[in-house]
């Protein structure tokens, strides 16, 4: 079991201790469920409140914490708690799966296939003609990656990943396990003699470096052209991304929401859990969508929108006020 002191974990987030604890740290753990062994973290003031009653031994906490730690207990304060808390969580990260070989002898390599230095493909993996992987990268078991697809350096592919035929993906990435990648766009239309006609969807997907994809992801291939991720974006789980749409630099799109087809973001732009953006919309730089929002319309930049159908988020709240003092004043008649 890994174990360190208040003092040891401080040497790596550059802190200030305040108090001291004659316990060492085991793990990371929530406020309310830590034990006299383990350490947690206070990045907001609102949850200060929590470690009168937490057994934990030492938090990170943000400079402007108001309370003291107590009895054989420590803060470590740093300038964002958020962000130390994650270079503790990397301390005590448990080993990824073993390799045992860097190729498993079940996996398929095609012999076209260039695979780079220090590459790992596990067991059942199918790798097609001319496709190519850097070096360091690794693919767990029961990945699929077809034909003349490109993988960068440095990148993770968990198991169940499926990655069509064409697409590029950059370096530093991480797909988590089920994503699709390069899967058809979902394009119909209707002819009187053959009912819902399917358009062929010959473009591909280009993901950019230190993109991270949730677990059953999927991310459509360009009808024609290319469905492109710009570096640093985050999708989470079940998100879905439409044939040919455009995300800049730094995107984040939350659980269960998901783009139409042709729809383009700026950079840093943020995209709220179950939010739905309709086809052919442009959201701008740092604009933000809600939660459950449905945009039917362009975004301008920095607007932050609420609502369904969206509306800028300072109109989305008069309404609902508005809407509960009627149903207040309908109550008291």
């Amino acid at each position: 079991m890994k174990s360190y002191s208040v003092q040891e974990i401080n040497e790596i987030l550059k802190g200030v201790i305040v108090g001291n604890t004659s316990h060492n740290i085991t793990a990371p753990e929530q406020l309310e469920v830590a034990n006299e062994t383990e350490i947690s973290f206070i990045g907001n003031k609102k949850y200060e409140k929590l470690w009168q009653s937490s057994k934990a031994c030492v938090a990170v906490v943000n400079e402007d914490i108001s309370i003291e730690p107590g009895e054989n207990k420590a803060f470590i304060k740093v300038k964002n708690a958020d962000l130390a808390m994650s270079q503790v969580l990397e301390l005590f990260a448990p080993p990824t799966p073993i390799f045992h070989t860097d190729i498993h002898p079940t996996a398929i390599v095609d012999t076209t296939a260039t695979i780079c230095n220090g590459v790992r493909i596990g067991a059942g993996c199918y790798i097609g003609p001319k496709v190519i992987i850097g070096d360091n990268s690794t693919i767990y078991p029961n990945v699929t990656i077809l034909d003349e697809s490109t993988i960068g350096k440095n990148t993770v592919i968990w198991s169940g990943t499926v990655i069509r035929e064409r697409c590029i993906i950059g370096n530093d990435c991480i797909i988590h396990p089920n994503a699709t990648i390069g899967a058809d766009g979902f394009g119909f239309r209707p002819d009187p003699q053959r009912g819902l006609v399917k358009i062929p969807q010959i473009g591909n997907v280009i993901i950019g470096n230190n993109v991270e994809i949730g677990a059953n992801s999927c991310i459509d291939r360009g009808k024609f052209s290319s469905t492109v991720l710009g570096d640093g974006c985050k999708i989470d789980n079940l998100v879905q991304i439409g044939h040919n749409s455009k995300l800049g630099k730094f995107c984040i799109m939350a659980g269960n929401s998901g783009l139409a087809g042709s729809v383009t973001l700026g950079n840093g732009v943020i995209i709220g859990g179950s939010a739905s953006i309709k086809d052919h919309t442009t959201i701008g730089d740092g604009a933000i969508v809600g939660a459950g929002s449905g945009v039917t319309g362009d975004i301008p930049a920095g607007k932050t929108m609420l609502g369904y159908p969206a509306v800028e988020a300072r109109d989305a709240l008069k309404q609902w006020a508005i809407l509960k003092r009627l149903v207040n004043e309908s109550k008291n008649k």
